[in-house]
């Protein structure tokens, strides 16, 4: 895939960044380098490899999903002017 001039003039009005005339060949290399190192990358087998989060190995740290009320009902809405039954109290606004 190679990238002409009129796509960089339209990627730069895109990304709303200011381009020269003088700029936009220089841009043009610049984009084609890119798209043709992306195309090496797609032609690397990895069909035996394993997708990974980091490029160390390590295990996801879980917990039980269980519901729970925090047990800090009260810290919560200790500096509320008004509470009830740990809910916040707010005047009415409409009528």
């Amino acid at each position: 895939m190679s990238v002409d001039q009129a796509t960089v003039r339209r990627i730069a009005h895109l990304a709303r960044i200011a381009v020269t005339e003088e700029e936009v060949p220089h841009l043009q290399g610049e984009l084609n380098a890119i798209l043709d190192f992306v195309e090496q990358l797609n032609e690397v087998d990895v069909s035996g490899v394993e997708p990974m989060t980091s490029v160390t190995p390590m295990v996801m740290k879980k917990r039980q999903d269980e519901v729970t009320d925090g047990g800090i009902a009260d810290v919560i809405v200790g500096n509320a002017p008004m509470t009830e039954d740990h809910y916040f109290m707010v005047p009415k606004v409409v009528e």
